[in-house]
């Protein structure tokens, strides 16, 4: 090759990397122009970058949500954000989109890490912001738990600018030191709630540790407790809240109906009853534990009704074909534990049905948020005994809502 050729590369390559230099510079300076405490009722007009606006058009959103137009903005900016969204209101796009925006794409490396408390979720993240990144070059990594690697498998550090994971693989890698976390910007934690609580505190600050003490932080929930926001104050310094009051978490869409059984053997009875009278496309049956879910789904299988279950004593693989053949319709009925309460989204389903009760009142938004997904009608059904009566009382009063005792023509208004 000719010195002249040389040069004329080297001129190329220093012309478009000036490009995309110039193009950073003007989106940041975009990001800083807009205003955070604005409302903003369409996508053009946030400052994106195009390549990541032709993503979020190809994946079907034309106006964004309610949450989207408030807080996309204000993660883009770089301040700590603490947003509050009910189940199906478009959270998870909101801060993946926001993120995307945070990249400084000629810059290869981790920039920013988006932390969920569930192996599934965090796949549901990491496909979501995997679509909307489609026209761009910002690369992704998923890092979770569960899957089989030999005991000396050696992996090159890791270099792409957006890292999803769970709690335990980030700190795993951390510590290992095949992630630099020098150029983390953005911390998002989904599910905020759970991430903090006492499960997943101490990964949580080690995380914390590690990353840039000037990291901006993300949290993003359906549900804030109190007592997690007071714990905020000691990690974030001035954030942006968005929060809703608990008497406007019930979603709109989905009809609540409760139905009182003398004891457990009654309440399977009627379990099975409602499934033999109901038609819906796909539902989901919640229980407490483990053993409860394993126990259902057996009997229920026994009654020749096809269901499927998933909890977390199953390998992830065995998880992963679980939900693939819920996803895909190939099983209609998914008995579950709140291992599947928070953020999964499964269009299909229009029917929740809590065999028992949350042990926390909080979840119960979450489960019963996984039917009447973005609009969608859904409807709730709550299996109560009378040791639990006095429950669905406090998520009554808890809620500011009113669960009816279910109609005798539920065939009718479930179909």
């Amino acid at each position: 090759m000719s010195n002249k050729t040389k040069i004329h590369e080297n001129l190329v390559r220093d012309s478009d990397q000036n490009k995309t230099k110039t193009q950073e510079d003007e989106n940041t300076e975009t990001k800083q122009s807009l205003d955070i405490s604005k409302t903003y009722d369409d996508f053009d007009q946030m400052g994106l970058d195009e390549d990541i606006l032709n993503g979020i058009y190809s994946v079907g959103f034309e106006k964004p949500s309610y949450i989207q137009k408030r807080a996309i903005v204000p993660v883009m900016s770089g301040r700590n954000i603490i947003a509050q969204s009910q189940s199906g209101t478009g959270k998870t796009a909101t801060f993946t989109i926001g993120t995307l925006g945070r990249i400084t794409r000629s810059d290869k490396f981790p920039q920013a890490i988006i932390l969920g408390p569930t192996r599934e979720l965090v796949k549901q993240i990491y496909d979501v912001i995997t679509d909307l990144s489609q026209h761009t070059d910002i690369t992704l990594r998923l890092l979770i738990g569960g899957n089989r690697r030999g005991r000396y498998d050696v992996e090159p550090p890791i270099n792409e600018q957006i890292l999803i994971g769970t709690p335990g693989r980030i700190c795993e890698y951390l510590r290992n030191k095949k992630i630099n976390p020098d150029g983390i910007k953005i911390f998002v934690l989904d599910e905020a709630d759970e991430m903090l609580s006492r499960g997943f505190s101490e990964q949580i600050q080690r995380i914390f540790h590690y990353i840039p003490l000037e990291a901006q932080v993300a949290l993003f929930s359906a549900t804030m407790p109190p007592e997690m926001l007071d714990l905020t104050d000691k990690f974030m310094k001035d954030p942006i809240r968005f929060l809703v009051q608990a008497e406007e978490l019930t979603l709109d869409g989905i009809r609540q109906y409760y139905v009182y059984v003398q004891d457990e053997n009654t309440k399977f009875d009627v379990l099975c009853d409602l499934y033999s009278v109901i038609s819906v496309t796909q539902s989901m049956i919640y229980v407490n534990s483990r053993k409860k879910a394993n126990i259902i789904a057996e009997k229920m299988q026994s009654c020749n009704f096809t269901v499927s279950c998933i909890n977390g004593s199953m390998t992830q693989e065995e998880r992963n074909t679980v939900m693939q053949d819920f996803r895909s319709g190939t099983t209609r009925v998914l008995i579950t534990t709140d291992i599947l309460s928070r953020g999964i989204d499964v269009q299909q389903v229009s029917l929740v049905l809590n065999y028992e009760l949350p042990l926390e009142k909080e979840v119960y938004i979450h489960r019963i948020g996984r039917s009447g997904r973005f609009g969608r009608k859904g409807v709730a059904i709550n299996l109560v005994g009378p040791w639990e009566y006095n429950d669905l009382q406090k998520l009554e009063k808890f809620y500011s809502t009113q669960i009816n005792e279910l109609p005798a023509n539920i065939d009718q208004l479930i179909s």
